[in-house]
Formats: C-alpha cells, structure tokens, sequence
C-alpha cells in the first residue's frame, strides 16, 4: 500500500491553517501545520514534505525568505498563500522558485485542484516506468533533454533544473522552429487546472536562459507579441 503524500502547511492563522488541513486530509494527504518561518524550515527536514503551502506574511522569516532557504537545498514543490493579488509579488515568488501561486481567499477546491496539479507535475521523474516514456529524449549540439528521467546535459554537464523547468525545455525544443502562444505554453505545461498569469511563462523562460545559454546551432528566441520558439539555426 502506497504511503500518504505528506504536505506542510505554513501560515501564522491557525483558523486557515486547520480548514486547509481539512481539506487535504479529507483527500487523503498527511499534512503538518507550522506558524512561523523559523519552525517551517526546521520542519522541512525533519518532516519531509511532498509539498509545501506557504503562506508570504509571517512573522520573522516571512515566506519569501522560507522559500530562499529551502530552494537551496530542494526543489520540493512549494505553493505560496497569500493576500496579495500584484503581478510583482507572484513574479518575485515564481522567481524565488515557487511552483504556483494562490490569492486569499481562495475556493476549497481550487486550492486542492492545485496542489493535485503541482503534485502530479513534480511526480514523474520518480514514479513513472521507463517503459512508459521511452523516447522523450532529444538531441541538439551540447544539448540532451531526456524527459525519461528528467535530466538536461549541456555542454558536457548535467543541469540542476525543476521539472516545469525541464518540461518547458523538452516541449519546445520537441518541435524546432515552432512558436507557441504563452496561453498554448501554460496549457500544455501547466494545463488546463492551472489558473494563472501567463507571466509565469515568461518568468520560467528567463531561468531557462539563465541555465541554458544560446548556441551557434540553437536559441531559445522570443517572436515579440506572440510567444517562444526552440530555433534552430541552419
């Protein structure tokens, strides 16, 4: 029998921090509540979470630090919680490396829809069998993205990178000289659960050009006023 997923839950409400437990027991998930940032990264050790919900407004370390301190160490899934609804405060904590982003108050089930979400992208590279996913390698010049054990190797290295990160990669560069919509990008990485901004995408794009850096041979191009294309130069 498959263990539970275990998910931490870190806000300084109580009242919130117990209705999302319930909803996520009642779905079957072991959670853990912390209130503060300090407990919340001495509990991610300890605990060792599938995910984390992550409230931003806490006191101490608030949720952005939380998050820096963890991402060092993992790249475990984190959801941030919180009341602000800025485009510059979802793009600092996409940024900072969370997977996904919640305004307050949020419905019950959307909250549950997301993290399913969040869990069933993250889970691939543990759980599916080779056999299912033979052939999602490709191949360029100082370039290999293998979506089979999700694993990027660029000019002779291996490349720490999330999996929305590698998948990102892997769809574009699957379809060579394609250019794809943001909204087609959010839907066929983040899919049709995901209810967010299409800054997502672009913010996934820049870490992506951060790690991978344009070759003579390929690029990651922008066609402004559309969307992304994997070029490659001929």
């Amino acid at each position: 029998m498959a263990s539970k997923q275990k998910i931490l839950i870190v806000d300084d409400d109580n009242n919130i921090a117990e209705l999302i437990s319930l909803y996520l027991t009642k779905e079957c998930y072991d959670t853990k509540i912390v209130n503060d940032g300090e407990e919340a990264v001495r509990e991610f050790h300890s605990f060792q979470p599938n995910l984390i919900l992550l409230d931003l407004m806490l006191p101490g370390m608030d949720g952005y630090q939380v998050c820096r301190e963890i991402r060092h160490d993992s790249d475990v899934p984190i959801i941030m919680l919180s009341a602000k609804g800025e485009v510059f405060d979802k793009v600092l904590g996409l940024e900072l490396g969370a997977d996904d982003y919640i305004i307050k108050p949020f419905d019950s089930k959307e909250l549950v829809a997301r993290v399913k979400a969040v869990l069933r992208r993250f889970q691939p590279s543990r759980t599916i069998p080779v056999s299912a996913t033979a052939g999602k390698c490709v191949e360029y010049p100082d370039l290999i993205i293998n979506q089979t054990n999700y694993s990027v190797i660029y000019q002779g290295r291996t490349v720490d990178m999330p999996p929305k990160e590698l998948e990102l990669l892997y769809f574009l560069a699957s379809s060579p000289n394609q250019v794809f919509t943001r909204e087609q990008l959010l839907d066929h990485i983040w899919g049709y659960e995901y209810i967010g901004d299409t800054r997502t995408v672009d913010v996934h794009i820049k870490r992506l050009r951060e790690k991978i850096k344009d070759h003579a041979s390929w690029a990651i191009t922008t066609v402004w006023g559309i969307g992304y294309k994997f070029e490659v130069k001929k």
